[in-house]
Formats: structure tokens, sequence, C-alpha cells
């Protein structure tokens, strides 16, 4: 993986990088496959959201999100 250039060297790197670092390396340092599983997860996570809304009304989650017309 490539170095960061606008980070100081003495930086901590965010759990948001070692995730992805971690990712990348179980896909064998492939970088399109490690995207394409991410891409895969994010599908299945916004079909599930999209079923949670579904079943639950807009009063019962306080707004969280928002009615749909």
């Amino acid at each position: 993986m490539g170095k960061r250039h606008n980070a100081p060297i003495s930086e901590a790197m965010s759990e948001v990088e070692l995730a992805g670092q971690r990712v990348i390396a179980a896909a064998g340092d492939d970088v399109v496959v490690a995207l394409l599983r991410v891409l895969a997860r994010n599908a299945e996570l916004e079909r599930e959201l999209a079923l949670s809304r579904a079943a639950v009304s807009n009063g019962f989650s306080r707004g969280w999100h928002k009615a749909h017309p």
C-alpha cells in the first residue's frame, strides 16, 4: 500500500485506514478484489436498511429515518 503524503510520519493511522488495510490483506493484497467485496457488503447493508425502514414506523424510530411519501 502506498505511503500517505499528506500526513506527518508520527501520525497514527485512523481506524478507517487500518480497516482498509485489513480488507486489502484479506483479499490477498488485490485492491480491486477488496473494493468489490466492500461494495458488495455495502449493497447488502443498504438492502437491510431498506427492509428495516419498511418494517419500522417513522414514529417508532423517532425520526431516525424520514418517512417516504
